[in-house]
């Protein structure tokens, strides 16, 4: 009896493992007008989601129920289900929306009007726009602060992180950064901003409060036998110890120490990285390659290369849910 006893706790705890362990990943492809649907675990692709046209930006809400896509040619953002993998609303997002944010609270999302050089604020509630903020030229990389009240918007052309008052929609700031920004993240319970410059291959360090740049991290570098070195998306595990940031056209992953900014590690992935996502429980992270039409998935406990996933198009961005 102890021997079947012992065999049936160990089923339980792998049962358990693998169920910690599953997850869906959502791939936007702004060339096939789909979200591919992923099962995180096995890599296997179980569908694909027809959008509006040129889905990118993705993010889901914070009660985890709702996936939003930026369908920047239909200037639309589509509220799609996640467990139903139906689009239950079409939301006005102003012109050639790229990337957004959801505030914490769920109910605003902050998008980037591309062609527009505009942020507009979407109330959830009643699906309309409630304000738009100029900004530079070409913004695309979008953040808020953990309490709601900072919204930060990169402009591409502009070279320039703006800071912007999420109570009154009114530019606070504009500071440069390197050549051609894309995304922003915050760290530290949202005291510090790091912001992505995918041509110079740097990472620019603000102190979120002053809005003053404290540090830069040159990944040129400090990766020198990669060429080239960019700076695309960023993403950080809960505890604030692990950062990511995809290389772009350098074709792999660094992984970033938050307390010294030294690389730890570097993984490759397919041809001009751009998004990148951590699995629910952080034990992997997908990264998405838009020339190479794949996935890359990456086991966080090994540190290596599980397996790679073909999806064909142009893959763009990457979210996971439990």
């Amino acid at each position: 009896m102890k021997g079947i006893a012992a065999f049936a706790a160990t089923l339980l705890a792998m049962f358990a493992a693998s169920a910690s362990r599953a997850d869906t990943v959502f791939v936007s492809d702004e060339q096939a007008d789909v979200v591919h649907v992923i099962d995180g675990d096995t890599g296997r692709v179980m569908g694909q989601i027809a959008t509006d046209a040129r889905p990118r930006g993705m993010a889901v809400s914070p009660d985890g129920k709702t996936l939003y896509v930026a369908a920047g040619d239909a200037d639309t953002i589509d509220a799609i289900d996640v467990d139903t993998h139906k689009i239950v609303r079409k939301l006005d997002s102003g012109t050639d929306p790229e990337r957004f944010v959801v505030s914490p609270d769920g109910k605003r999302l902050y998008i980037a009007n591309e062609d527009h050089s505009a942020v507009s604020f979407l109330d959830l509630s009643s699906g309309k726009i409630t304000n738009e903020v100029t900004v530079g030229p070409e913004p695309e990389g979008m953040a808020v602060s953990p309490d709601g009240k900072l919204v930060i918007a990169t402009s591409e052309t502009a070279s320039t992180a703006h800071f912007i008052d999420a109570a009154t929609g009114k530019l606070k700031d504009s500071v440069l950064v390197g050549t051609r920004p894309r995304a922003a993240l915050f760290l530290k319970g949202g005291s510090e901003l790091w912001v992505t410059s995918e041509l110079r291959g740097l990472i620019a360090i603000f102190d979120a409060g002053t809005h003053k740049i404290v540090d830069r991290i040159d990944l040129v570098k400090l990766l020198p036998d990669l060429d080239p070195v960019q700076a695309v998306e960023l993403t950080i595990t809960r505890d604030g110890k692990r950062v990511f940031v995809a290389l772009g056209r350098g074709d792999h992953v660094a992984e970033i120490n938050p307390a010294t900014h030294q690389v730890v590690r570097t993984f490759p992935v397919g041809h001009r990285n751009w998004g990148i996502a951590l699995s629910p429980d952080e034990t992997r992270l997908y990264a998405v390659a838009g020339l190479s039409g794949d996935m890359t998935i990456i086991n966080l406990e090994t540190n290596k290369v599980e397996r790679t996933v073909k999806l064909g198009g142009r893959p763009w961005g990457v979210v996971a849910v439990p």
